[in-house]
């Protein structure tokens, strides 16, 4: 995406989620974003097995008070 891209989804966006954003607020948030999508873009280069990815091993653990069962 390109940073006029980015600026355009988070204007788009903004209202789908209920947020009011003026010019300022739009473009801070559309560089944050773009920074998230650039860390994204490095972690998929990441050569990690899927044993290795913690998502696929991670258990929640139970509410308190639930019962568990085997």
């Amino acid at each position: 995406m390109e940073e006029q891209d980015i600026l355009a989804y988070v204007k788009a966006g903004a209202p789908a989620l209920g947020l009011q954003l003026d010019a300022q607020r739009a473009a801070a948030v559309a560089q944050h974003f773009g920074r998230t999508l650039a860390l994204a873009r490095l972690l998929e280069q990441a050569p990690l097995a899927p044993e290795l990815e913690l998502a696929e091993i991670y258990r929640a653990a139970p509410f308190p008070g639930a019962e568990v069962s085997a």
